[in-house]
C-alpha cells in the first residue's frame, strides 16, 4: 500500500482534507491512502493558475508549440498505457482490457486537440463599412473541471486537453471513489513540462472541494461530467455568477430493434451497450424495446447470450463483466432490483449477486434483465448505473417513438435495423444527443458529444471542443481617415 500526495499549483504535497483510502472492489483490499484538498488547497489552486495562465510565457505562446507539449503529454501517457491500466483496474475494479482502451483514448485526446489547434483559425468578418473587422477568440483563465469516475482518465482528457490547448490553467477534482489515475496523470503532465500553476488535481469531496471550485469568483468555466442532481447545483450555481458551463448528465436510453433486424449483430451490440464496463456508463443502452413479433424469441437468446456472460476480477483476461466501482454502489443496484421486482417486475437473469468462490469478497452484482413492467415503472425511468437491463415490447413505430422519449433524459440511442432510410428517419425523431445505428457505445475524439434535456448542456469532443474554453471577441479597426460624422 502507497501513499498518494495530492498536486496543488505545481507543488505536491497531502493536502488539507482528511485521507482517503482507495478500495479495490474486486476484493475489497486497500490501494492506496492519498491526501485530499481543502478549501485552502483550492484558493492556493486559483491564484497560482491565475498567474500562470497570465504569465505571457504561456498566455502568448504560439499554438505550434502549445500543440507540441499537448503531444509530448500524449506520447507520455500511451508509454505509461500498461501502468496506468494497472492502476485504474485497481481502483475502479474494470477489465485490464477496458482501462488500457482509456489510457491510449486519452492520449488520442491529447494528440486530436493538438492538432486542431495548429488548424484552428479566427475570422476575418465581411465588412459592414470602413473597418476592418475581427473575430478572435481567448483563453477565460482558470476553468474548473470535475470528472467521473466511471471512466477517469478518459474523462479527464476530455476536459483537459482542449482547456490546455486553449490556453487555461485548470483545476481538475476527480472523483472521491477513483483519484488515483487523475494523480498519476498530473505526474505525467507535469514531466511532459508543463508550466507549474497551470494544472492542480484536488481530490476530495465533492461538496467541499467541489463547491468551493464552481462558487469561486477567480473561476470562469466549469466543466462536469457526472449526476443530473450535482448538475442542477453546479447549474444554479452558475447561474448566480453568469458563468458558462457544460454539462454532461445522467441517460436511460433506449435500444430499438426493428424485424428486419440481423439478430446477432443485434445481441452482440446490446450486450456490449449495457453489460459492459459493468453498465457503470452514462450511454448504457438499459431501456430495451424489441418489435412484438419477435420479441419472445429475441428475448430468450438474448437472456442466453447473458447467462454466458463471465463475470471476475478486472484482472482475469477472460472477464467480460467485472465488479462495480464500490460496494455501496452494488448495494444501491440491488435496491434498484429489488423494488422494481416488489413493483411487478421478472426477473429474466441475475437479479443478484453471482454465487461462486471468489465472488464474496468482491462487489459483484450479477449481469440482469427484467421484463413484465411498462416504461413508465420507475426502473425504466431512473439511472440505475448498472448491468440491469429493462426489455419491453412494441407494435409500431410512432408509439415507440412516443415512449422511447418518455423520459427525463436524453443521451444516447441505439437502433437494430436492415432498413436505413427508416432508421435515419427514426434516428431524427429520437431525443438524443447520440444515435448509433447498427452499432452501439462506439466514440470518436472527433465527434461531438452531449445530451439533450436532463442529460446536460454543451459539448465536448470535436475541433469545436476548444471552443467551449475560450472567450469569443470582436474587433474593429477604423480604415476610414476621416472624422466618425457625429459632432
Amino acid at each position: 500500500m502507497s501513499f498518494e500526495e495530492i498536486y496543488v499549483a505545481g507543488r505536491w504535497r497531502r493536502g488539507a482534507g482528511a485521507l482517503r483510502e482507495s478500495i479495490n472492489p474486486a476484493d475489497g483490499s486497500v490501494v492506496a491512502v492519498h491526501g485530499t484538498a481543502g478549501i485552502a488547497d483550492v484558493e492556493e489552486a486559483v491564484e497560482a493558475g491565475r498567474r500562470a495562465a497570465a504569465d505571457p510565457a504561456w498566455r502568448d505562446m504560439m499554438p505550434h508549440l502549445r500543440a507540441r507539449l499537448l503531444h509530448r503529454i500524449g506520447d507520455a501517457i500511451e508509454a505509461d498505457a500498461d501502468g496506468i491500466a494497472a492502476l485504474q483496474t485497481a481502483d475502479t475494479g474494470k477489465t485490464l482490457a477496458e482501462t488500457r482502451g482509456l489510457a491510449l483514448s486519452a492520449a488520442g485526446t491529447f494528440r486530436y486537440m493538438a492538432a486542431a489547434l495548429e488548424t484552428m483559425d479566427d475570422v476575418l468578418t465581411t465588412p459592414r463599412g470602413p473597418n476592418l473587422t475581427l473575430s478572435v477568440h481567448e483563453p477565460i483563465g482558470v476553468v474548473g473541471a470535475i470528472t467521473p469516475w466511471n471512466s477517469p482518465i478518459a474523462s479527464d482528457a476530455q476536459k483537459l486537453a482542449p482547456a490546455l490547448a486553449a490556453g487555461n490553467a485548470v483545476l481538475l477534482k476527480p472523483a472521491e471513489w477513483t483519484s488515483l489515475v487523475s494523480l498519476r496523470l498530473a505526474r505525467i503532465v507535469e514531466g511532459a513540462g508543463l508550466p507549474p500553476g497551470l494544472l492542480s488535481v484536488l481530490p476530495g469531496d465533492g461538496a467541499v472541494v467541489g463547491d468551493a471550485i464552481v462558487r469561486h469568483r477567480q473561476i470562469g468555466k466549469i466543466a462536469f461530467t457526472g449526476g443530473t442532481v450535482t448538475g442542477r447545483r453546479i447549474a444554479a450555481a452558475a447561474a448566480q455568477k453568469l458563468m458558462p458551463i457544460s454539462l454532461e448528465l445522467g441517460g436511460k436510453s433506449p435500444t430499438i430493434v426493428m424485424a428486419d433486424a440481423d439478430i446477432d449483430r443485434a445481441i452482440a451490440g446490446i450486450l456490449y451497450g449495457v453489460f459492459s464496463s459493468t453498465g457503470q456508463s452514462c450511454i448504457a443502452g438499459t431501456r430495451l424495446f424489441v418489435h412484438r413479433s419477435i420479441f419472445d424469441s429475441f428475448v430468450a437468446q438474448l437472456v442466453a447470450r447473458t447467462q454466458a456472460l463471465r463475470v471476475g476480477p478486472g484482472t482475469d483476461p477472460a472477464t467480460q463483466v467485472a465488479p462495480l466501482v464500490a460496494f455501496a454502489h452494488r448495494d444501491s443496484v440491488a435496491g434498484h432490483v429489488e423494488r422494481a421486482v416488489a413493483a411487478g417486475a421478472e426477473i429474466l437473469t441475475g437479479g443478484g449477486r453471482p454465487v461462486g468462490e471468489g465472488y464474496a469478497g468482491g462487489a459483484y452484482y450479477a449481469p440482469t434483465i427484467l421484463t413484465g413492467v411498462t416504461n413508465d415503472a420507475a426502473i425504466c425511468q431512473q439511472e440505475v448505473f448498472g448491468p440491469v437491463l429493462v426489455a419491453l415490447p412494441f407494435d409500431d413505430v410512432d408509439s415507440l417513438v412516443e415512449t422511447a422519449n418518455d423520459s427525463v433524459y436524453g443521451l444516447a440511442c441505439g437502433i437494430w435495423t436492415r432498413d436505413f432510410p427508416a432508421a435515419y428517419a427514426l434516428a431524427r425523431r429520437i431525443e438524443a444527443g447520440t444515435v448509433w445505428i447498427n452499432t452501439y457505445k462506439q466514440f470518436s475524439i472527433s465527434t461531438p458529444f452531449g445530451g439533450m434535456k436532463e442529460s446536460g448542456l454543451g459539448r465536448e469532443k470535436g475541433r469545436d471542443g476548444i471552443r467551449q474554453y475560450m472567450n469569443q471577441k470582436s474587433i474593429y479597426v477604423g480604415m476610414d481617415p476621416a472624422p466618425l460624422r457625429w459632432a
